[in-house]
């Protein structure tokens, strides 16, 4: 298949739909889908088209606390960075696979920031008391 922009609602169902067929078979992050969350994904993947279509193409249907329902997943297993690594693999090999320009490169940088946000939040929650401070890439001037 030849590589497109992202610039409708089809060409986000093509990359929510190919991102978990590769999700679900996964043997790492799979059973979390499959097995822990049980997703009924009749219902689920409408509300993804809605949620990166708001996040790529401004559109105005996703309504929902996106925390939400990874902080009750959360409480049946934790979610380690692991998990959420390998997520933002999968997510990015299906980008790459299938999209090209600038709304593919900015699908990307949201999911970064998303597994970024995610991950901190969970293993705040996770390992309670450790060190959670992110560190400053450019602390500023300091004395030397």
């Amino acid at each position: 298949m030849e590589k497109r922009e992202i610039a409708n609602r089809e060409d986000i169902a093509l990359l929510v739909d190919s991102f978990y067929e590769k999700v679900k078979a996964d043997e790492l992050i799979g059973f979390i889908f499959n097995e822990v969350a049980t997703v009924d994904w009749a219902k689920h993947l409408p509300i993804m088209y809605d949620f990166w279509e708001g996040l790529l193409l401004d559109g105005e249907n996703y309504k929902r606390n996106a925390m939400e329902p990874h902080f009750k997943l959360n409480q049946l297993i934790p979610l380690e960075p692991a998990y959420f690594d390998r997520w933002l693999q999968l997510f990015e090999a299906t980008v790459t696979e299938n999209f090209t320009g600038d709304k593919a490169t900015l699908a990307v940088t949201r999911a970064r920031s998303i597994k970024g946000v995610m991950a901190l939040k969970m293993n705040q929650i996770n390992h309670p008391g450790t060190d959670q401070r992110i560190p400053l890439v450019n602390p500023g001037n300091k004395p030397s």
